[in-house]
């Protein structure tokens, strides 16, 4: 059985590299059971919703960056939550951002959490800890 059956995936939608490695790096830490994918746009994190639509195990939790190239993360947010089988995929916001206008309208638009990037690694290793935690094991998904 592939580790996929048990455990389904985190889609991690970041475009900064050192983002992406940091958070790879804390998962890895943590030696999370999850396989996590790495879109590095808002295309690519679009280009995953007719894969599950076609029926792709969907993911536990989607970690989503909202200043990335090519299409923000609001629009990819609004995108996922206007398709019925999706719409119930967590969404977090993991963003450097601080403003009420992206805060508010992350949550308008249906996101589950909103976290604001910490800089230092240590930080980091925690809020990846509670994601981990929270979404991967305690969090009960939809069937």
């Amino acid at each position: 059985m592939s580790s996929f059956a048990c455990h389904p995936p985190i889609l991690l939608v970041e475009d900064s590299p050192v983002d992406v490695d940091l958070t790879m790096r804390a998962f890895t830490r943590r030696k999370l059971v999850n396989p996590v994918l790495v879109a590095r746009d808002g295309e690519e994190a679009l280009a995953w919703i007719p894969r599950w639509e076609a029926g792709e195990l969907k993911p536990a939790v989607i970690l989503l960056d909202l200043k990335l190239p090519r299409v923000d993360g609001l629009t990819v947010l609004r995108e996922l939550k206007i398709h019925p089988g999706l719409q119930r995929i967590p969404v977090v916001i993991l963003t450097t951002s601080k403003e009420d206008r992206d805060i508010n309208g992350a949550y308008d638009l249906g996101a589950n959490s909103y976290i604001v990037k910490p800089v230092d690694f240590e930080k980091f290793m925690h809020v990846a800890q509670q994601i981990e935690l929270y979404w991967c094991v305690t969090n009960e998904l939809p069937r």
